[in-house]
């Protein structure tokens, strides 16, 4: 077999070096862009044939698919069927991964899988060594548990002496280099290159909201984006309609983010269900909770039922984006500003950031999409996910049929809402964007009514907030 190498130039490497002024006995194995199909024992196996096994059920035949998507418009529909069909491709080929790995030594799927990730690797060269836990714990003379423990956290709590201890038993080389990166001088640059100026919009903005205490400073600031920068690496790509633009550098998008992220972990510990692609049962309930006055808290609740993490954080001033949705470890997470605090704004942002989720979560989910709306998306993976949005809000089929598209009495309007199932305000912001007038029902789409909701109403009048009633 081909000695595994784990190259220093990484940017796990390069997290490495900037956590050593804060403990510098410790090393970080940092899971970077980790491909969430790996397998890497046998329980990972077994639930991937169970997940496999599953997926050829509701896709066996249309009567069975359509028990799985009951209640969803037939374009989503679509989009939803070749997700699964991904989806069952990609257990597929990471269940090959692992069993040729495991019985005859060749690395190849399953290396291709764990990427540059340090921690993931060593896991991966000792299946393609043939060894067991047991086996490798005995050539190491450690406990069974200690490299139990090891491989449960990706070996991101192993000191770097011992990392290159198990690294030269299994056949991995570490190669170091020096060479000028970009990618390396971004990650300078976010921690180093800071203004002044937004590091005091951060800091007035995070005390404002709760983010951080009276005692924070522009050093611990530093630290708070950087440990984020190094979880995450960049988010790259900020969509803005027809201009995609380049973000890796933004102070700001990361500072909102490392907020985002630290209040999804919270909400995690508390207990999250499992994200199951194979679920889609919930989908369909979320665009009738706009009705209800509490509605974006319902559909919180119904969203982290289904194992996804919807999270609201005001924007820093200046930042002007609507909505983000990545996955943090395993698990998929929303973030929304509520830029723009209107009914129809908010639904049809979720609903956008949720399809990034539901389509997504194997092709981009990982690095992340971070999102504003103010212009027809180009990158196709934009135009699904407005597709499902839209869709799922007002059908296609029932929206080239009605005679509110071309209305001028709100009855008219409201009367085809109630009969879709969701809120009015949801209609009439379509009607404004087809027509390219917002002035038209401009006291119809909601105003000043989800922030409330979700930011500024106290969590002590949540229990309050769910025995609210439909609006409408």
């Amino acid at each position: 077999m081909d000695a595994l190498r784990w190259h220093v130039n990484h940017p796990a490497y390069v997290a490495t070096k900037l956590l050593r002024a804060v403990d510098p006995n410790r090393f970080v194995a940092y899971r970077w862009n980790m491909s969430v199909g790996i397998i890497l024992n046998e329980k990972e196996l077994r639930e991937a044939r169970s997940r496999v096994a599953a997926l050829d059920d509701a896709l066996a035949s249309e009567e069975a698919l359509k028990r799985v998507v009951e209640g969803l418009p037939p374009e989503v529909v679509k989009q939803v069927t070749a997700t699964m069909r991904a989806e069952r491709a990609d257990l597929a080929d990471a269940i090959i991964a692992y069993e040729t790995a495991k019985d005859t030594s060749n690395p190849g799927g399953l290396e291709r899988r764990a990427g540059s990730d340090p921690g993931l690797v060593l896991i991966v060269a000792r299946i393609a060594k043939g060894y067991t836990q047991r086996d490798l714990a005995w050539r190491l003379g450690v406990k069974e548990q200690q490299v139990q423990r090891n491989e449960a956290d990706r070996y991101s709590s192993i000191s770097l002496k011992n990392y290159a201890r198990v690294a030269a038993l299994l056949g991995v080389r570490l190669a170091a280099s020096i060479e000028p990166n970009p990618q390396f001088r971004g990650l300078d640059k976010v921690i180093d290159d800071v203004s002044k100026e937004d590091i005091k919009k951060i800091i007035k903005h995070g005390r404002q909201s709760g983010w951080f205490s009276d005692d924070m400073d522009e050093a611990k600031l530093r630290q708070y984006i950087a440990e984020n920068r190094i979880d995450f690496g960049s988010p790259t790509l900020l969509r803005t309609g027809l201009n995609v633009r380049d973000h890796s550098e933004d102070v700001l998008l990361h500072a909102w983010r490392a907020r985002v992220v630290s209040r999804a972990r919270e909400i995690v510990k508390k207990g999250v269900a499992r994200y199951d692609p194979v679920n889609t049962s919930w989908l369909h309930q979320l665009p009738g909770l706009s009705v209800f006055q509490d509605g974006p808290r319902r559909a919180q609740t119904l969203l982290m039922q289904a194992g996804i993490v919807m999270v609201a954080e005001p924007q820093i001033p200046g930042l002007a984006i609507d909505g983000a949705a990545f996955l943090d470890e395993d698990v998929p997470v929303i973030g929304m500003t509520i830029r723009k605090d209107d009914i129809g704004n908010f639904w049809f942002s979720l609903l956008h950031e949720v399809g990034h989720v539901v389509l997504h979560r194997l092709t981009g989910l990982t690095s992340g999409f971070f999102d504003q709306f103010e212009a027809q998306a180009v990158d196709e993976q934009e135009a699904e996910a407005d597709a499902f949005a839209s869709n799922m809000l007002i059908p296609e089929e029932r929206w080239r049929r009605s005679t509110a598209r071309i209305a001028s009495s709100p009855q008219v309007i409201e009367k085809f809402a109630k009969e879709l199932g969701v809120h009015p305000a949801i209609v009439f912001g379509r009607i404004q964007k087809e027509r390219n007038d917002y002035s038209l029902f401009s006291q119809k789409i909601g105003r000043k009514t989800v922030r409330k909701v979700l930011i500024e109403q106290p969590e002590e009048n949540n229990d309050a907030a769910v025995s609210s009633g439909p609006e409408i």
